[in-house]
């Protein structure tokens, strides 16, 4: 299978949203190993073998009960690039709520394909597998992810003060969310 045969779920303009395929390991490692990369995600980077056996597991992942990811690598058109990858998680199937999450490889940051991708995966979530709300949890500090969500109009919901702690440090989370018919009526209003 190329990468060519993986399975698209979504795309835009620049991007194209696919399930990975074993051909991404090098390209997604990469990303995934370095530091930076954990720093709001309260936990050091995985070891190389965990990170394979993570990776592995999420190939063929179904996608239909609570816990369960949807992860999907974000290619570049122009040139095929992973350039990150966004995800949705069944938060609760019984609300059809999920939880979006999204890590972008440095090297491709400040180009607005992390707000590209997420855009993408909500609209994905909300008319393919018809969820109510989408929300996505984040640390207060990493303004990276708090401008992508507020680009994309979600709202913010809470605060939670001191909630998770890593390495002996204390952090504040910040929720976000987003109703199917309220990103619908956007949508409406962009098209009209």
């Amino acid at each position: 299978m190329t990468s060519n045969d993986a399975e698209l779920l979504a795309s835009t303009d620049r991007l194209v949203l696919r399930r990975f395929v074993p051909q991404d390991f090098e390209a997604y490692s990469a990303y995934r190993s370095l530091r930076e990369i954990y720093r709001f995600l309260y936990r050091d980077p995985p070891s190389p073998e965990a990170l394979r056996e993570r990776f592995d597991a999420r190939l063929n992942s179904s996608f239909s009960e609570d816990g369960d990811t949807l992860l999907c690598a974000v290619i570049r058109r122009e040139d095929g690039a992973l350039v990150g990858d966004v995800s949705l998680t069944f938060a609760n199937k019984a609300a059809l709520q999920a939880e979006l999450g999204y890590t972008s490889n440095p090297a491709y940051a400040k180009k607005g394909y992390a707000t590209e991708a997420a855009e993408a995966m909500i609209t994905l979530g909300f008319e393919k597998f018809g969820f109510h709300r989408i929300f996505a949890r984040l640390d207060a500090k990493n303004t990276g992810s708090v401008g992508v969500v507020e680009r994309l109009g979600l709202r913010r919901e809470a605060v939670l003060i001191e909630n998770d702690r890593f390495n002996g440090v204390w952090g504040d989370e910040c929720v976000y969310a987003v109703l199917g018919r309220e990103w619908a009526a956007r949508a409406a209003k962009r098209t009209s």
